[in-house]
């Protein structure tokens, strides 16, 4: 059969010259997907970075909604995100990012933001959790944790000590009906007994008299007098200073702190402004400035057993008291001369604690008291090895039992607080 040549009118090449286009349109679709699949998967560091600034200051509360949109947001990228807002999402990053560089945030802050942004993703939580991070101490939170547990142990470690003769026979033989021992500055209790009942306190009532007196600031040189109305009207007691007998206020707050002189206390009570009853009611108010919420006065003198408070209350008078000079000076002076009527009319008044009488230095401040109701009471500020200690002791039997009583809780802290 003879050869046939074909003509150039046959459709055959332009058919595959279609079907060669067709393929290399489809390749180019895949090709241009896969870019855009891995351009949005692939992201720069820098604007991951920026969207976890972005979200390092949600509070604690919104970070579970910041965790679901981030995570919805992730799912979107992976499955394949439409170009188009793959490219709105480029354009708020670089928004973001040139903000930043518009707020002139320095280069070390930026880096330091991002690695504060980039912690809380390495540990698997939200880029909003940042939480966790004030959870660690600070060093000073460790050097304030440090010195409270110092201080907290040193503070548990005084106590009186059954070495030292302080045990529960020893403490039975204190003759007192109420006990308070306290140290001043870390308010550790060393010792108790019925701290809180209620009795009389009789002249130890005198320290309030003092702080009183001292805080209306009358010139402690004017001279005083003693009159009828200073007289004892509730036990009907004597006194060494007549009616008519004339010193300064400095005097009488000696001898009335030193020697518990009943009339010159009135006195120090009446010369007040609005009377007496004003001074009384000062000093109520003074007791419920410090806290003394069992504590009444009714007079200046102690003698009336309406006068009431308790161990633990006069613990706080004691600290009061103790901020005035001249109450440490006049109650622990051993002895006094007065000249109540001229320079021939004088009155030698000495200490009525025995325990200053002796020459005990350690005393930085006291006083003393005693009626019937309330029995013997005594109340001591001393410094034992450097802290100053209070001791109340109230109702006391005896007239010695009160400063027998101080003597043993007197050798208790010297070898317990070494």
């Amino acid at each position: 059969m003879p050869y046939r040549q074909r003509t150039p009118s046959s459709p055959l090449p332009a058919f595959r010259f279609l079907a060669w286009l067709r393929y290399i349109a489809v390749f180019g679709l895949l090709w241009l997907n896969i870019g855009w699949t891995f351009g949005a998967t692939h992201e720069p560091p820098r604007h991951s970075s920026l969207r976890a600034v972005r979200h390092v200051s949600l509070p604690a509360r919104h970070a579970s909604k910041a965790k679901a949109r981030t995570a919805d947001k992730a799912k979107k990228v992976t499955t394949g995100q439409t170009p188009r807002r793959i490219a709105h999402k480029r354009k708020h990053v670089a928004d973001d990012e040139h903000s930043l560089h518009a707020s002139k945030l320095a280069p070390k802050s930026r880096r330091h933001g991002v690695r504060v942004a980039r912690e809380p993703r390495a540990s698997g939580r939200p880029p909003g959790m940042t939480t966790h991070r004030s959870r660690q101490p600070t060093p000073t939170s460790r050097m304030a944790g440090n010195t409270a547990r110092t201080a907290h142990a040193r503070h548990a470690g005084l106590r009186l000590l059954p070495r030292c003769g302080y045990t529960p026979r020893s403490r039975a033989l204190l003759r007192a009906r109420s006990v308070f021992v306290v140290d001043e500055r870390t308010q550790t209790v060393l010792t108790e007994k019925q701290a809180d009942r209620v009795m009389p306190i009789a002249s130890i009532s005198k320290l309030m008299t003092a702080v009183v007196a001292l805080d209306a600031r009358h010139a402690l040189n004017a001279p005083l007098n003693v009159t009828v109305q200073d007289q004892d009207f509730d036990k009907f007691t004597g006194s060494r200073l007549s009616v008519g007998s004339v010193l300064s206020r400095h005097d009488m707050l000696h001898i009335a702190l030193m020697s518990s002189e009943n009339r010159a206390a009135a006195a120090l009570s009446r010369d007040y402004a609005g009377g007496r009853p004003r001074f009384v009611a000062a000093m109520n108010a003074k007791a419920r400035a410090l806290g003394m919420r069992h504590t009444s006065f009714v007079n200046g003198t102690g003698l009336s057993p309406h006068n009431v408070s308790t161990a633990r209350d006069l613990a706080r008078l004691v600290a009061a008291a103790s901020r005035y000079p001249l109450i440490r000076a006049y109650s622990t002076d051993r002895d006094q001369m007065v000249f109540p009527g001229g320079p021939r009319a004088r009155l030698s008044y000495h200490n009525s604690n025995a325990l200053v009488r002796s020459g005990d230095r350690s005393i930085v401040l006291q006083k003393t008291g005693f009626i019937n109701e309330a029995g013997h009471c005594v109340v001591v500020r001393m410094i034992v090895h450097g802290r100053p200690i209070d001791i109340v002791v109230l109702g006391a039997p005896g007239p010695r039992d009160h400063i027998a009583d101080v003597i043993r809780i007197r050798r208790w802290l010297r070898c317990s607080l070494r």
